[in-house]
């Protein structure tokens, strides 16, 4: 029912980065989008260790946090059910954001992830 998770990845010295991200769920995984070149990318990239709890679109955490596994969708099968599933979920918003993104060139450098309670 929430808007935005709160997704925690971990630097190579155990430190954790808490970062509020739109997500959509589905067939029990949770699809986010980022800037290609995002830190959490680049943490991800290292351990695909990482936890989700409900949150503000400010980052404040309102649910509990549950372990999961996020890995970088790299496939164009997965990058479409990642964007599809976020397109359902917040419709015109994403349309608009992916519009923004296209016209700026972003949308070539975005990332998709899929993150998986373990």
């Amino acid at each position: 029912k929430a808007n935005f998770l709160s997704l925690a990845t971990y630097r190579k010295s155990g430190a954790e980065v808490a970062t509020p991200v739109w997500f959509a769920e589905e067939d029990g995984h949770f699809y986010i989008f980022s800037a290609g070149e995002a830190g959490k990318i680049k943490r991800l990239r290292n351990s695909s260790r990482s936890k989700i709890a409900a949150c503000t679109a400010i980052g404040k955490v309102t649910g509990d946090w549950v372990e999961t596994k996020t890995v970088v969708l790299e496939d164009t099968a997965g990058t479409r059910q990642a964007l599809g599933a976020l397109r359902r979920k917040y419709g015109w918003q994403m349309w608009m954001t992916d519009g923004l993104s296209s016209l700026s060139g972003k949308m070539k450098k975005r990332a998709y992830l899929r993150a998986t309670p373990v």
